[in-house]
């Protein structure tokens, strides 16, 4: 008798696992009604590793959601670094669309898991990312210096409640237009 096939690596494991998150961000993206089954199918994987991985539907999306926001405040240092000011806020604010597309279709589990945002730990983090962007612009001469990172998060938490569709495309831009000027420095006789 052969003996028994090996068992996953470590690495497979986590690469099936980065697969699920990516799949599940462009379901979630499109649709909230996006079933594990669809996405164990797209990923490429069975429904039962995507268990294995996380447990429930509302796992996952937890998951999901701490695993992209992440990646939006690391973005806020690197464009910060290699941007001037301006274009580097234009171009995260591009990214926080995109991840409000992700977060409109998961906003109730991602509620109900964060008691309302009160234990969301990427909430102090995601405010210093903008800091960062808006410390840099008032530094500059570009943005209004003072600026409180929480009236720009509240600005842009609008973008979590456009529904995803090439109109709301449209409508995220002309919104982060707007939030953008309203950031700009001005001279004092304009």
């Amino acid at each position: 008798m052969p003996p028994p096939a090996p068992r996953a690596t470590r690495t497979d494991a986590q690469t099936n696992r980065a697969r699920i998150l990516a799949v599940a961000g462009e379901a979630f993206a499109t649709s909230s009604g996006a079933s594990m089954t669809a996405i164990a199918k797209q990923a490429g994987v069975g429904v039962g590793t995507l268990y294995r991985h996380f447990p429930t539907r509302e796992a996952l999306i937890v998951e999901l959601y701490h695993h992209e926001i992440q990646k939006v405040i690391d973005l806020a240092h690197t464009l910060a670094a290699e941007l001037p000011p301006l274009a580097a806020l234009h171009r995260w604010f591009e990214e926080v669309a995109r991840y409000g597309k992700l977060k409109y279709g998961a906003s109730e589990v991602i509620h109900a898991a964060t008691n309302g945002g009160l234990d969301d730990k990427n909430y102090e983090p995601f405010l210093k990312a903008i800091a960062v962007l808006l410390d840099a612009g008032a530094a500059s001469g570009d943005l209004k210096p003072g600026i409180d990172p929480q009236d720009v998060l509240l600005q842009l938490s609008v973008l979590w409640r456009i529904p995803p569709s090439e109109d709301g495309a449209a409508r995220a831009a002309r919104i982060l237009d707007l939030v953008l000027d309203g950031l700009r420095a001005r001279p004092a006789n304009a």
